[in-house]
């Protein structure tokens, strides 16, 4: 059993000792073989730490110290990754959150690791900052053929760029899938259309949701869709646009979750 988010992460980084089950990763069990199991892993957890006093580059120095054989041109190429090369000899009390959280992720994938494991990498960033965080992880998970693991809040941002989703209810595993696969699943047949008037739609189709003037929704499989087109424009009602609504992963969590808070 695990209670929440961040101490799944510390259940599998071997920060917390496990009561139940185990943890394998590459094929080597975290607790019986941590060095082997640990060894091609990168995280960062709460918050990166780092010393404020120092440049950037004086920072990453002293995390490859505490590896074999990372050379400065590793370094430098994890510097351009992470898009830090005009401040990297800053003073790290100089950097925005944004800078810190990238700076963060450069120590955490400077000995090269197959699995980057973040939590809530977003948090307390501004929207320039959570764009620039989203391309570089699309980005390392993509060029660098890193696995991402990251916990997070934030369902709306997480449904931008993450494929797979494990949800956590009451300290259990409820589902885990494909984003897409769980969307599809909890998805209803939602037909959303524009019009001129939608108040004098509504007296022509029983069971539709008036959204506002010039939208309605409706619950109807696509196969009927054409009819009811037809429907509207025999009664004079000019048609827009019609799409099916797309269920966000949030509409998908709460319904996989009877509404529960997010964990």
């Amino acid at each position: 059993m695990v209670h929440g988010k961040t101490t799944t992460i510390k259940l599998i980084l071997g920060l917390q000792s496990i009561t139940s089950g185990k943890v394998t990763i590459n094929g080597y069990d975290i607790e019986k073989e941590f060095t082997h199991a640990i060894k091609k892993v990168g995280a960062i957890v709460e918050n990166p730490d780092m010393y404020m006093y120092l440049s950037g580059y004086q920072n990453l120095k002293l995390v490859a110290n505490l590896y074999k054989g990372i050379t400065k041109e590793r370094i430098d190429e994890v510097v351009k990754l992470v898009k830090l090369e005009n401040r990297i000899h800053d003073k790290v009390s100089k950097y925005s959150l944004g800078m810190r959280q990238r700076l963060g992720i450069a120590q955490a994938i400077l000995h090269e690791p197959n699995l980057l494991i973040l939590d809530e990498p977003t948090n307390g960033l501004d929207p320039e900052g959570i764009k620039e965080m989203r391309e570089l992880l699309v980005d390392l998970a993509t060029k660098e053929k890193m696995a991402i693991l990251i916990s997070s809040h934030n369902l709306a941002e997480l449904d931008n760029f993450c494929t797979k989703v494990c949800i956590i209810k009451n300290g259990e595993v409820i589902e885990t899938s494909e984003i897409s696969e769980i969307k599809k699943e909890t998805s209803q047949d939602l037909q959303l259309f524009e019009v001129d008037n939608a108040e004098l739609a509504k007296n022509i189709i029983k069971d539709m949701i008036v959204i506002d003037n010039h939208r309605f929704k409706i619950n109807m499989p696509k196969e009927n869709v054409p009819e009811m087109i037809e429907k509207l424009v025999e009664n004079k009602i000019k048609i827009y646009e019609v799409k099916q609504e797309e269920k966000t992963l949030e509409d998908a969590f709460f319904e996989k979750t009877g509404g529960n808070v997010i964990e």
